[in-house]
């Protein structure tokens, strides 16, 4: 066997290990309204209805006299998808932005993130005049098998360069198993 053929086995069999797959993780749905509590709940109804899921209250770190909202006081509503329910979710908001992402979406951890302006632009949503219309901030976490080695709390170890996820790795995946047209800027 010559030298160019042992180097192709090898990467072959590297795009086989299951180990080396990515996936996503999880995907966070956030939607800062500021202050006023009917506009929070009506949100909060909104973010339900598109996720299934209940979400949580988000409360302000500091005060901001200029925006009228003080510290301690809600302001956002987030939903955090895992697995199945993160993948269908994902697939639809990226139709909501025509299946293209920018480049300088994507950090070098292989994270991205986006945002929609109006929730009606979701397929399958319909308007409702008593909720009215939210925008919202779509975040990405793509990783590996093996992550939990990194998060757990007892015998935490730390995850090799070679093992996570990278900027171009993650573009990759978006481009061949959501068919995502990525934009430079």
């Amino acid at each position: 066997m010559d030298q160019a053929t042992i180097i192709e086995a090898r990467f072959a069999r590297k795009e086989e290990n299951p180990m080396r797959r990515i996936r996503v993780e999880k995907v966070v749905v956030n939607s800062c309204i500021g202050s006023g509590a009917p506009r929070l709940e009506r949100a909060a109804k909104i973010v339900e209805m598109l996720t299934g899921q209940k979400p949580e209250l988000r409360k302000a770190k500091k005060t901001i006299k200029g925006f009228g909202i003080y510290k301690g006081q809600p302001i956002a509503v987030r939903v955090t998808l895992r697995k199945r329910r993160a993948v269908e979710f994902l697939k639809k908001v990226l139709q909501a932005v025509n299946n293209t992402l920018k480049v300088s979406n994507f950090d070098e951890q292989g994270n991205f993130s986006f945002g929609i302006k109006e929730h009606l632009d979701i397929p399958g949503t319909k308007y409702d005049p008593e909720l009215g219309i939210i925008g919202m901030d779509v975040c990405v976490h793509l990783s590996r098998p093996g992550l939990r080695v990194a998060l757990r709390r007892r015998a935490k170890r730390s995850i090799p360069r070679s093992h996570r996820v990278t900027r171009e790795e993650a573009i990759e995946f978006m481009k061949s198993d959501f068919g995502v047209r990525m934009i430079e800027e």
